[in-house]
């Protein structure tokens, strides 16, 4: 079959076409592509004196990076901040959604506050929760007539900056929530009544199911937002932290090595190797799906 030429019009409507999604192309190429590409490129190579110029080493910063002790102890500081984040993240979110889903007075209102912190800036957030945690006048040790080191002591640091991440998501979590809740059919709830379903048998047999997609595609992304964590702790752990070792992620490892200490290859080692990590998670996750989430 002939190919039809086109006509001046459309070649006229192409040329338009193309022209309109040129600014996309080339925002994906500078921003997505060319840093990806980059990335790959600096982790074969060795950064040279000043943070200029690149020797090609192969495999070098792979097998330092593998084996240094710095980077396993982040990876597991980053899992165990996941460990508290995304269970209690989901589960407090969910509960809260439940409640502001009912058609009482104020929702509207409470809606707004837990989602406050969603629209906070990072800088504000760090400021006030490090003065909540100060151990000298800070407002839990004065409540609680402690003198706890919240943020400093290694062995509850890691708590403290969790509690910080749950409640940051609490309020997005929860807007992801109402709007899957809004989803469900309400006559599902009126036979479950008839039936004499109380509202815990409802809550588990007809909420949690139903909302599995919604909590399923919550719980993913957020697991992928807490293993790319580094403001928060950027924010509120100093470098001179005794603790900063037992609570730094491995994308503030990364930082470290690749703009602090100059060493790019180095640091686009250690984020090749923390989406190699995201990659097999999501993969994992991905196979779960089929056998966790319920597909009305």
């Amino acid at each position: 079959m002939s190919k039809q030429k086109m006509t001046a019009r459309a070649k006229e409507e192409a040329r338009w076409g193309w022209l309109f999604i040129l600014p996309t192309m080339i925002g994906l190429i500078v921003l997505n592509f060319y840093p990806v590409v980059n990335t790959i490129y600096q982790s074969f190579c060795k950064t040279g004196d000043f943070g200029k110029g690149n020797k090609f080493v192969g495999l070098a910063n792979y097998t330092a990076v593998l084996s240094a002790g710095e980077t396993w102890q982040s990876l597991l500081n980053t899992i165990k901040y996941a460990i508290i984040e995304v269970p209690f993240g989901v589960v407090i979110a969910l509960v809260l959604a439940v409640f502001l889903n009912q058609k009482l007075k104020g929702t509207s209102i409470y809606r707004t506050i837990f989602f406050l912190p969603m629209v906070c800036a990072p800088a504000a957030v760090a400021m006030v929760w490090k003065w909540l945690y100060n151990q000298q006048f800070g407002l839990f040790n004065n409540i609680l007539h402690t003198n706890i080191a919240w943020i400093s002591d290694p062995r509850i640091a890691w708590i403290s900056i969790g509690v910080i991440g749950v409640w940051s998501v609490i309020g997005y979590n929860m807007v992801l929530f109402i709007s899957g809740l809004q989803e469900i059919p309400g006559d599902y709830y009126e036979a479950a009544s008839i039936d004499g379903a109380t509202g815990i048998n409802q809550f588990f047999n007809i909420t949690v199911p139903l909302l599995s997609p919604t909590t399923f595609f919550i719980v993913q992304t957020r697991l992928i937002g807490a293993l790319t964590v580094f403001d928060l702790m950027f924010m509120v752990m100093d470098k001179t932290n005794v603790a900063l070792e037992k609570v730094q992620s491995i994308v503030y490892l990364f930082y470290t090595y690749a703009f602090t200490n100059g060493n790019k290859g180095y640091g686009a080692t250690i984020v090749i190797v923390l989406v190699v990590f995201i990659m097999i998670v999501t993969f994992i996750m991905q196979k779960a799906e089929k056998t966790l989430v319920y597909h009305n």
